[in-house]
């Protein structure tokens, strides 16, 4: 399953110096399109009927979110809002409802607000181009190059968590990429990407899968992998584990605002109006947290509070 057109399989010239610094070993573009070909999960937003506005909500609720969980809810959420006007439209209440249990549900907001804007300044139609695309609500430069390479089919440098970790073992030799996003990672990433237009799509697509299915952060499964014979830096050093100071900590949930405010959202999305007092309940040893949790879900406006009750915007 591949986004767009057919991609041409004739193999191309390595597009950078095999003997540059963080260089992927010729062949190595093309080893990853074709694993992709054989490997790529079958996934609605690759269909290649899926319209710019599909690729772009996928994106956005795919941010910190994995498939699993998102392919519900966009199914869902393409059924009932198949074009940006269809959510620029909806309350703002129905919208967070059927996020559900995303997560960072500001996202919906955004996405919402994106919509808005491209049926204001855009006719209804997602536009074309980086520059465009980030001029909108809620779009980065990851979305922006993501939608340009997998709905307009345009040649865009996309990176992403996976890829980034993809491009630090196969090319550096790293076990893991910096803990930000960084110039000399975004160097190599542009220089890695092929010229062509066509073949550029194909890789940006594949790495992402790649990353996200067999160069996993901590159990990757180098036998799977189309680098792994002589291609991959990372495993010709004997796969060196990371330093302590450069391991990525598993982030706690439980106790956490975070979940707090998630547990004040599903209660605001099961009822009409929520008192205020009631909400003590969800956490009755801190109801501080509660509080400032309640008080931060207003001031993003994910939340409306009348009096004592509470309720969706």
């Amino acid at each position: 399953m591949r986004y767009g057109p057919e991609v041409p399989r004739s193999p191309a010239a390595p597009v950078v110096d095999p003997d540059a610094p963080g260089a992927l070993p010729a062949g190595s573009v093309e080893a990853v399109i074709a694993w992709f070909e054989e490997r790529a999960r079958d996934l609605p937003w690759r269909s290649a009927d899926a319209s710019p506005w599909a690729i772009l909500v996928s994106e956005i609720m795919l941010q910190q979110t994995p498939v699993v969980r998102v392919l519900p809810r966009w199914l869902d959420w393409m059924e009932r809002w198949p074009h940006p006007a269809d959510l620029a439209d909806a309350p703002t209440a129905e919208v967070l409802r059927a996020w559900d249990r995303l997560g960072y549900p500001r996202r919906a907001l955004r996405l919402q607000e994106c919509a808005r804007a491209i049926v204001r300044e855009h006719g209804g139609i997602v536009p074309r181009g980086e520059q465009a695309l980030r001029a909108l609500p809620g779009i980065g430069e990851y979305t922006a190059a993501a939608v340009t390479a997998f709905a307009h089919h345009d040649r865009a440098v996309v990176v992403d968590t996976n890829i980034r970790r993809v491009l630090a073992r196969a090319a550096t030799g790293r076990p893991l990429p910096d803990p930000s996003y960084s110039a000399a990672e975004r160097r190599l990433a542009t220089a890695v990407l092929p010229e062509s237009r066509e073949l550029s799509v194909a890789w940006n697509q594949a790495v992402m899968e790649l990353g996200a299915l067999v160069c996993s952060a901590r159990s990757p499964r180098c036998d799977q992998c189309p680098l792994a014979d002589g291609r991959c830096a990372w495993v010709a050093r004997g796969r060196p584990a990371a330093p302590e100071d450069e391991k990525r900590p598993r982030q706690a949930f439980a106790g956490t605002d975070r979940e707090m405010r998630g547990k004040i959202m599903a209660a605001l999305r099961n009822a009409s109006r929520v008192e205020i007092a009631d909400l003590a309940h969800l956490d009755p040893a801190d109801p501080e947290r509660v509080a400032r949790c309640r008080e931060s879900l207003v001031a993003d406006g994910l939340a409306v509070q009348e009096g004592s009750t509470l309720r969706l915007p």
